[in-house]
């Protein structure tokens, strides 16, 4: 009986964990650390290099930016990059944006770096 309870509860802890990367968007998702191919190229989050994203709960005057390290794999060999979010680089033959961070930023809540998550999309020259 034991058994039964334990089989649902791990599954949804498992779909949990996934949730973020399995939409039907065309964007593809990752963490630090966690190499994903996005089109073409392979891209790896290394670092945050500058997250100054206005918070949700205050009123701004400028939106502030969203800059990362990442390791970009492609056929020609392996680079590193900063992205800008919704900046397109010149990756191959084609453009790599970093189009989506989360989690969103609020005033006085701290985001740890295992709490981020990237979504990329590539748009090839053809």
């Amino acid at each position: 009986m034991k058994r039964m309870h334990v089989i649902p509860l791990t599954a949804a802890l498992l779909s949990g964990c996934v949730t973020y990367k399995i939409r039907d968007d065309g964007l593809t998702r990752a963490i630090f650390g966690e190499t994903v191919s996005v089109g073409g190229p392979r891209v790896t989050p290394v670092s945050l290099v500058e997250d100054s994203r206005c918070p949700q709960d205050v009123q701004c005057v400028w939106a502030g930016r969203v800059r990362i390290s990442v390791r970009i794999e492609t056929g020609a060999g392996t680079i590193s990059q900063d992205l800008d979010l919704g900046t397109p680089v010149q990756v191959a033959d084609g453009k790599l944006t970093l189009v989506e961070v989360y989690p969103d930023k609020r005033k006085d809540t701290p985001i740890y770096p295992e709490q981020y998550r990237f979504a990329f999309r590539f748009d090839d020259g053809l």
